[in-house]
């Protein structure tokens, strides 16, 4: 496949022609109660939802929307206090978007710089919803992305086109596991001994695993007795936007997090 590079006129989100902001929610680290990371989640500059932002992303500008957002992401992030925190900011990302991962990423270093985010605190994921037109493209910018430093993720892991046959292709250093696999994992058998195969397996590739999507205590006890002790969902931190919400846990009502 020929990847298509954008024209320079549009590069560094020039001409996008709608603004953006971004919302956080933070993934835990159930051993610390304190956030592992900050999903950077896009919202339109009024708080408008994701999918009004992303009704308005076309194949033109999809590369300007992809740029923009990652320095909205650090920017937001950075101004809402996410340094001090030391958790790790991630940024959802469009391979498609991405024509070659060293030239595509220039602007986002630049912008870590500029703000002072550590470049070894840059997390980025894909959704596994999306549209892969050449998954060896895909695999090269995860390549590349950990050549770099940065953590990389494959979100809605159990959804959408593939499964188990993207960690055949490619090995990310996370995996998120879809929430609707996780929806009342806690009564059910057959998802807890899904979860519990993934999180095998992934320890023994060196791959973590996050159970997102999190809405209620037996959830919680359910996935953390399976081992996986990086969550994130509602029942700890609903999105706040352009701030780092408060983190509770159901376990103690403790805040780790003040808003």
């Amino acid at each position: 496949m020929t990847l298509k590079t954008p024209c320079s006129g549009c590069r560094d989100g020039a001409s996008l022609d709608f603004h953006i902001s971004m919302a956080f929610q933070p993934i835990v680290d159930l051993k610390t109660g304190l956030p592992w990371a900050y999903e950077a989640l896009v919202r339109g500059a009024d708080g408008a939802s994701a999918a009004a932002v992303l009704g308005q992303v076309t194949e033109d500008n999809r590369y300007a929307f992809d740029q923009r957002c990652r320095v909205a992401a650090i920017e937001r992030a950075v101004a809402a206090g996410i340094v001090e925190t030391g958790a790790r900011l991630s940024i959802n990302f469009l391979p498609n978007a991405v024509y070659s991962p060293a030239a595509c990423i220039q602007l986002t270093l630049r912008t870590a710089r500029a703000t002072g985010l550590p470049l070894d605190r840059l997390m980025f994921e894909f959704t596994e919803n999306e549209r892969m037109d050449d998954p060896d493209h895909v695999r090269t910018i995860i390549d590349s992305y950990r050549a770099m430093g940065f953590t990389t993720a494959i979100d809605d892991f159990g959804a959408g086109h593939a499964g188990l046959n993207l960690l055949a292709r490619f090995q990310p250093d996370v995996i998120k596991l879809d929430m609707e696999l996780l929806r009342g994992i806690d009564a059910s058998l057959p998802r807890r001994m899904i979860v519990e195969a993934v999180v095998g397996l992934c320890a023994r590739l060196g791959i973590r695993v996050i159970a997102e999507g999190i809405e209620t205590p037996a959830e919680l006890d359910a996935v953390r007795s399976l081992g996986v002790d990086l969550v994130q969902g509602y029942l700890l931190a609903t999105p706040a936007f352009e701030r780092l919400p408060a983190i509770v846990l159901p376990d103690d009502g403790v805040t780790a997090r003040a808003a």
